[in-house]
C-alpha cells in the first residue's frame, strides 16, 4: 500500500454524488484508409492484463484505514482486476454528428468511478460520419492531473503512422515507451511530506535555509483583501454572484470546438501578449456575452482560477503538481483592449506572488491556502462562499501530428471537474496546429452552455479586430468541432489495413 499524499487526496474527500472529480476527455480520430470502424477495434487485441501490468496507480484502488474514507487514504493493487469492466464500447445513434457524440459523453461524464476499483474507464466511441470514430477517458483527479493525461494519449500513439501497439494508456509498457521518447532522464515529483505541513516554519529553515519566500507570498496573499497588493487577485475577494457560482446537480453537459493556433499566435504578437493572455481574453469576452444574454453581467469582474503547473521540467510521474493563479478576467471592462491589459496586469502579480519559489515551497504555499475551499466543499457551502466563478486552464499537448494505430488524430478535447461554486469548467489543449477548447457545465445550472462556442469565436474575432488583424471567412458552428477532422495528411493503409483482418477481443 502507498499513502496518497495530501493534495492528491483532496479531490477524493472532496468527492459526492454531484460532484464527480474526475478528469479526462475526447481524442477524436480518422479510420485509416481501407480499414472499417469493426476491423479497427477487433485488432486492438486488448485481451487479458493484470493490475501488475498498469501503470500506478491505474491497477490499484482506494483504500482507507480506521479513520474511515475521511482518514488518511492509501493506493492498494487490485487483485481483482478486470479489464473488460474499464475498456467498454459504444456506437452513436444515427446520423453520428458531433452533437450525438457529445450528449454520450455529458451522460458518461456524470457518472462516478466505483471506488472499489482503480479509477479509470476508456471508452471506444464509434458511429461518427466521415469515418471517425473517438475514445473517451475519464480518470479521478486524485490519480493525475492534466499534464499528466497527455502522457496516456502519447503513450500509444506516435508521429509514424505505420506504428502499431496493443498498449493501453494506462499501462506500464505505453508509459514507458513514453518516458523512452523523453531526452532527459525524468526526475521524481516533490511532494511535501507530512512533517513539512505539520511544521512549515521548521521544515522549512531544515530543507532551504529560508522561509522568506514562502512567508513573503502568504502576507501578499492576505494583504489583498484590504487592498495592499496591487493588481493581484486572489480567491474570495470581490467575486460576484451569477448562475456560474451556484450548485450544482450530478448531470454534466459537454461541448467541445478547435480554433487554429495560428489564429492565436498573431493576435499575441499584434497586442504583445501571451497565449495565456489571449485564451484568457477570449474567455472573458464569452462569458460577457453568455452572462449579458441572462441580463445578469455583474458590476464585479469575474476571476478565475488559471492551474499552473508545478513540475519539473523533467517530472513526468502519476499524481498531481499543479498550483493556481487567480485571474481577473476584466468582464466589467467594456473595450476589449483595456480588457486584454487589466488581465495581463493580473496574470504577471500572480507570477511575482510565485517568483523564486521551489517547487516544495510552492506546493506547500497553495496546499495552505487551498484548505478554506476544501473545507467549503466538505461543507456544502462552497455556493454561499465561491472562490472563483470559473476555471480555465490551458494544458500543452504535442505538437506534431499523431496516430494511433493508423488512425490519425484529429483533436484532443479535455473534460475536467465542476464543483458547487462554480458550475463551469474551460479547458483547452493545444495540439499539433489548434488550440482545443473542452467545456463542461452544470446541465441544470447553466442551459444552452452551446452557445459559449459562439461567444468565443466572436472574442477572438473582436481581439482580431483591435489587433487589426484580417479575419478569415468563417461558418458559424454550435455543438461542434472544427475543420481537423477533415484536414491533415493521410496515413498509409499498409500495416494497419493488414491488421485489420486478425480478430482480437472487442473492447
Amino acid at each position: 500500500m502507498r499513502r496518497i499524499d495530501l493534495a492528491d487526496a483532496g479531490f477524493l474527500y472532496a468527492e459526492r454524488r454531484e460532484t464527480p472529480m474526475h478528469v479526462g476527455g475526447v481524442n477524436l480520430y480518422t479510420l485509416p484508409p481501407g480499414v472499417s470502424e469493426r476491423e479497427f477495434v477487433e485488432a486492438l487485441e486488448i485481451g487479458s492484463i493484470s493490475a501488475g501490468e498498469m501503470r500506478a496507480p491505474f491497477g490499484e484502488f482506494v483504500a482507507t484505514g480506521r479513520a474511515g474514507p475521511l482518514g488518511p487514504l492509501s493506493w492498494e493493487l487490485d487483485q481483482n482486476f478486470d479489464v473488460d469492466y474499464h475498456v467498454r464500447h459504444s456506437a452513436l445513434p444515427r446520423p453520428g454528428r458531433y452533437r450525438e457524440l457529445f450528449e454520450l459523453v455529458s451522460r458518461l461524464h456524470s457518472t462516478l468511478l466505483d471506488r472499489s476499483r482503480p479509477l479509470w474507464e476508456m471508452h471506444l466511441i464509434e458511429g461518427l460520419s466521415k469515418r471517425q470514430f473517438a475514445v473517451y477517458m475519464k480518470m479521478h483527479h486524485a490519480a493525475i492531473d492534466g499534464v499528466g493525461s497527455m502522457q496516456l494519449t502519447q503513450g500509444i500513439c506516435s508521429p509514424d503512422p505505420d506504428f502499431y501497439t496493443n498498449d493501453l494508456p494506462m499501462s506500464q509498457s505505453a508509459y514507458d515507451r513514453f518516458l523512452g521518447s523523453i531526452p532527459n532522464k525524468p526526475s521524481r515529483r516533490v511532494v511535501p511530506k507530512d512533517q513539512e505541513l505539520r511544521n512549515v516554519a521548521e521544515a522549512l529553515k531544515q530543507q532551504f535555509d529560508t522561509s522568506t519566500h514562502l512567508f513573503s507570498a502568504l502576507r501578499r496573499f492576505g494583504g489583498a483583501f484590504f487592498g495592499r497588493s496591487g493588481n493581484l487577485a486572489v480567491p474570495w475577494h470581490n467575486v460576484p454572484a451569477t448562475s456560474i457560482n451556484t450548485k450544482v446537480t450530478g448531470g454534466r453537459r459537454f461541448v467541445a470546438q478547435s480554433w487554429e493556433f495560428a489564429r492565436i499566435k498573431a493576435v499575441c504578437k499584434a497586442m504583445d501578449g501571451t497565449v495565456n493572455d489571449i485564451v484568457l481574453a477570449m474567455c472573458s469576452g464569452a462569458l460577457r456575452r453568455y452572462l449579458e444574454s441572462r441580463n445578469e453581467l455583474p458590476e464585479h469582474s469575474l476571476k478565475a482560477m488559471a492551474p499552473v503547473s508545478l513540475r519539473d521540467k523533467n517530472d513526468y510521474g502519476a499524481g498531481n503538481a499543479v498550483g493556481f493563479i487567480t485571474a481577473d478576467l476584466a468582464t466589467n471592462i467594456a473595450n476589449p483592449e483595456h480588457r486584454v491589459r487589466a488581465i495581463q496586469k493580473s496574470m504577471a502579480a500572480g507570477k511575482e506572488l510565485l517568483k523564486g519559489m521551489t517547487p516544495r515551497e510552492a506546493s506547500i504555499f497553495f496546499q495552505l491556502t487551498q484548505v478554506p475551499a476544501l473545507l467549503t466543499s466538505i461543507l456544502g457551502l462552497a455556493a454561499q462562499f465561491p472562490a472563483f466563478s470559473t476555471v480555465i486552464s490551458n494544458v500543452p499537448g504535442p505538437r506534431e501530428q499523431l496516430y494511433w494505430n493508423g488512425a490519425r488524430l484529429d483533436g484532443i478535447y479535455p473534460a475536467s471537474i465542476i464543483i458547487d461554486g462554480f458550475a463551469m469548467n474551460i479547458t483547452l489543449v493545444s495540439y499539433h496546429q489548434s488550440l482545443d477548447f473542452g467545456i463542461v457545465a452544470c446541465r441544470r445550472s447553466l442551459p444552452q452552455i452551446q452557445r459559449m462556442i459562439d461567444h468565443l469565436e466572436d472574442a477572438l474575432t473582436e481581439l482580431e479586430d483591435v489587433a487589426g488583424l484580417a479575419k478569415p471567412v468563417r461558418k458559424r458552428r454550435s455543438n461542434s468541432v472544427s475543420k481537423k477532422a477533415t484536414t491533415g495528411s493521410k496515413p498509409k493503409a499498409s500495416a494497419a489495413k493488414k491488421r485489420g483482418k486478425s480478430r482480437g477481443k472487442t473492447a
